[in-house]
């Protein structure tokens, strides 16, 4: 624990995405004002927040590392809203000498003067959604960008100095074609990102586009989804389109220019602690996990009343950490070390796991590289159930 990663949960869009199941809304300018306020309280009084739910302080005093305001859009805070946010956080914690701190950003919504501004806070790396690079898929999930609203956003964030930027696509948006997924993936390595998450659309009833396939109905362009074939071949084909442009796959759906990978997420798969902040934000300091409330309502009157957001903690038991360890390690392509696990948790914790593991092997799920096990390029796009080997063990 020789490091600390933040997240700073921002609820609010400009829109809400057919496929989006996050807890984000659409909300008037005046509610930022009360948000911020929230987190600036939640942030001042996080101690005895921690004492009443016993979680140990001494998590505060972890020098912060990495940093990470997501959402959300985040950049609908605007300059004045972030600046007094950044304030509040370099107040509450120490930082390292060259912590990563990242803002999620759509295209469209942070122009030059703010780009100029957040470089000033110490904001040093964008994650950009840009989803898909052809304007009909945009619209077909109710973006409100175009394919060169992303182009343009990413050549402003180069003039003002950004050089750590990264670019989200989803395989299997409505419309999508071999064709055109194929286009919006050399759109994408033409602006040379120096990292790349490549995700897959997942049918999730809490979304309305999800929801809509389900009871087989025809809005939000549920009929015009491409198969399940489709998106797998999306997959490997962005695979080997990343790996040929010099990009380095370290996770199922991130990949990254050499020395770019993400530190921040890299702190979720490799059980290291982080501190979430904001309504329906999560945290875990190896020991225990607990998360706030997800009402944005409930969060803000919590705070304006004097009592702690924390809804709910839950101390790990060593088998629920040495099942996090495999099903949250083994998503990294570098997979996770056997002998690690065994000196952190003792030979027994492992041995139960076993035959488990050694019959993933055998059916070609899991290998061997470099005394590491790590999923096999077949288990890929399977990895939820391989995961589910080791909950259920």
């Amino acid at each position: 624990m020789d490091s600390l990663g933040l997240y700073i949960q921002v609820p609010f869009c400009a829109s809400k995405c057919s496929f989006c199941n996050f807890s984000s809304r659409v909300a008037r300018r005046d509610v930022y004002d009360r948000y911020c306020q929230a987190l600036a309280t939640e942030l001042e009084r996080l101690p005895e927040f921690y004492r009443a739910s016993s979680i140990g302080e001494n998590v505060l005093e972890i020098p912060v590392d990495s940093a990470y305001l997501g959402g959300g859009t985040p950049s609908l805070l605007e300059s004045v809203r972030l600046e007094k946010l950044a304030t509040a956080i370099q107040q509450r914690f120490q930082f390292g000498s060259k912590p990563e701190f990242t803002i999620e950003v759509t295209p469209g919504s942070a122009d030059e003067s703010f780009l100029q501004h957040i470089r000033r806070l110490g904001i040093n790396r964008l994650s950009i959604g840009a989803q898909s690079f052809l304007d009909r898929e945009l619209r077909s999930v109710g973006r409100l960008h175009s394919g060169e609203d992303t182009r343009a956003l990413v050549r402003t964030a180069r003039a003002q100095g950004f050089a750590n930027i990264s670019l989200d696509l989803i395989a299997g948006l409505p419309h999508q074609t071999e064709a055109s997924w194929s286009e919006s993936v050399q759109s994408l390595i033409a602006l040379r990102p120096e990292h790349v998450s490549v995700y897959l659309f997942e049918i999730d009833e809490k979304s309305r586009l999800g929801s809509e396939v389900l009871k087989h109905g025809v809005h939000y362009h549920a009929g015009s989804l491409p198969d399940e074939d489709f998106v797998a071949d999306a997959y490997d084909h962005a695979r080997e389109s990343l790996r040929e442009a010099g990009y380095l796959q370290y996770e199922i759906s991130n990949y990254a220019l050499p020395g770019y990978e993400s530190r921040h997420n890299r702190k979720y798969w490799q059980l290291q602690p982080y501190l979430g902040l904001g309504a329906g934000a999560h945290s875990c300091d190896g020991q225990s996990r607990w998360e706030n409330v997800t009402a944005v309502e409930e969060y803000q009157s919590r705070l304006e009343h004097g009592q702690s957001p924390i809804s709910e903690r839950h101390r790990l038991t060593t088998k629920a950490q040495v099942e996090e360890f495999f099903f949250l390690g083994l998503r990294q392509t570098s997979g996770v070390n056997l002998a690690e696990a065994v000196d952190r948790w003792g030979g027994e914790h492992i041995a139960r796991l076993t035959a488990r593991i050694d019959s993933l092997e055998e059916h070609g799920w899991l290998e061997r590289r470099d005394g590491r096990l790590c999923l096999a390029d077949k288990a890929l796009l399977l990895s939820n159930e391989i995961f589910q080997e080791f909950v259920s063990a």
